[in-house]
């Protein structure tokens, strides 16, 4: 599990929960084909990667900085393919793997608190 507080000390500095987990400020989830569930109208062969923003870091980051958040993200260099599904959720295609994602994404927003 990886320290956070010693991680992104800035983030957490912010939080109000100081006993969060990773899972609360951020999800990254693969992407797959599933028939059944109209969960994600992501197309899994456009985008492997569905990436959460929670709301502790959207109440911190606020709506201008999780637009530019959304910018950012959108023109890195690590996605293929970036979309907006919602202002807290992406759609992207990555060679990446979820942590290097997890990692890539809290550093920036570590760098915008």
């Amino acid at each position: 599990m990886m320290n956070l507080e010693v991680k992104y000390p800035k983030l957490f500095d912010k939080l109000e929960d100081k006993e969060v987990e990773l899972r609360h400020l951020l999800n990254v989830d693969e992407n797959y084909e599933d028939y059944d569930s109209e969960e994600y109208e992501f197309d899994f062969e456009e985008y492997n990667f569905v990436i959460y923003i929670a709301e502790p870091v959207q109440k911190i980051l606020g709506e201008e900085k999780m637009s530019a958040l959304a910018d950012t993200l959108g023109d890195h260099s690590a996605f293929e393919n970036f979309v907006i599904s919602e202002e807290d959720l992406y759609g992207v295609k990555s060679a990446l793997s979820e942590e290097e994602i997890v990692t890539l994404v809290l550093e920036h927003i570590e760098e915008m608190v």
